[in-house]
């Protein structure tokens, strides 16, 4: 598998739409510039959609990709490694802040099994029956995935992009599940961004102590030291120091940027993986929206990178794609807006 194909399938939003959603706005009847960024918002959903007036977002869905990450071990997360199934199972019985999120929105939520370590029998079927592996190696000493394994991540995510768009879904919020997969994204942005360890270095969803945050940035230092040699191939990076869910998310961006899916990346994990994609296929961040800022130092090395400018800064570091959903409700208001609010017939006067 080769990434770069990407770039000859991927395509920006139209630009033309997006001028003559910029157009629209100046003659609408509330002032220009009075409803701030939400006219951004309209525009860039509006390009996406390839039409103005905007469509209202009335299919939405939450998409989780879980795994568990080897590089856990070494206690680089507040959670115990190997108990990402337990998010995963908060979610589904509704105890999560994002499931209480998107029952209060009316929104579905799909939770795939990239790379749970726990027994297949602990949740249900559709759940884990898209399992690539059982956790990941550990990413500082050895290889997360054989590249048999990325590949099939990928292909994986790729695949649940397409069932999505083919299902009418109409944006995206993105998320992840998972425990040790801020070490294993701040790593990848590291090495794609080229700095060191220290800087992108954060507490992670479930803040970590002082003690735990260094063996954290020693694990992303020696894991740097494995990603450097291979950055120049996105798939064998992704096998190396990625997991089944990144390399899955991954794919599932890249794929939804070809079938023309706006997607709201949630927290430093997306956005590593949207690095990835973005460079294998330029123009695929002008498809997705930073939900928010989650305050993790590599996403917002990430974001600076992708050109991309959190909708909101609440401080909501829980991850799982809370952050991203709570944006939901702003590019729904924008989209509304900008499709309901009449036209002025004449110009002012004054």
């Amino acid at each position: 598998m080769n990434l770069d194909d990407f770039s000859d399938l991927i395509e920006r939003p139209d630009g033309g739409v997006r001028r003559d959603a910029e157009d629209r706005r100046q003659r609408l009847a509330v002032p220009p510039g009075a409803l701030g960024r939400l006219d951004e918002l309209a525009e860039w959903l509006a390009a996406a959609q390839g039409r103005v007036p905007v469509r209202p977002v009335e299919h939405p869905k939450v998409v989780l990709f879980a795994a568990d990450h080897g590089v856990a071990g070494l206690g680089v997360s507040a959670r115990p490694a190997g108990g990402a199934h337990e998010l995963v199972r908060a979610v589904l019985d509704g105890r999560s802040p994002v499931s209480v999120l998107a029952a209060r929105y009316g929104v579905a939520v799909r939770v795939v099994d990239a790379g749970l370590d726990c027994e297949p029998e602990l949740l249900p079927e559709d759940v884990v029956k898209h399992r690539v592996r059982r956790g990941s190696g550990r990413i500082d000493i050895e290889d997360a995935l054989t590249a048999q394994e990325a590949e099939a991540a990928l292909r994986l995510g790729m695949r649940i992009a397409d069932e999505e768009a083919d299902a009418g879904t109409d944006l995206v919020v993105l998320g992840d599940l998972s425990v040790g997969g801020t070490t294993v994204a701040a790593t990848l942005v590291a090495a794609l961004c080229g700095t060191d360890a220290s800087v992108v270095t954060g507490r992670g969803g479930l803040p970590i102590d002082d003690l735990a945050w260094m063996r954290k940035c020693a694990a992303i230092r020696d894991s740097l030291r494995r990603a450097r040699p291979v950055l120049g191939d996105q798939v064998a990076l992704l096998a190396a120091v990625g997991g089944a869910d990144v390399a899955a998310i991954t794919g599932f961006l890249l794929q939804c940027a070809v079938r023309r899916t706006p997607v709201i990346l949630d927290g430093i994990v997306s956005a590593a993986c949207g690095l990835v994609a973005q460079r294998a296929a330029f123009r695929a961040p002008d498809w997705w929206l930073a939900g928010q800022a989650s305050g993790e130092p590599g996403q917002a090395k990430a974001l600076d990178r992708m050109a991309l400018n959190p909708v909101l800064d609440h401080g909501v570091t829980v991850g799982e794609g809370t952050g991203a959903l709570l944006a939901l409700p702003l590019v729904q208001a924008a989209a509304a807006l900008a499709a309901d609010l009449p036209v002025r017939e004449t110009e002012p006067t004054d």
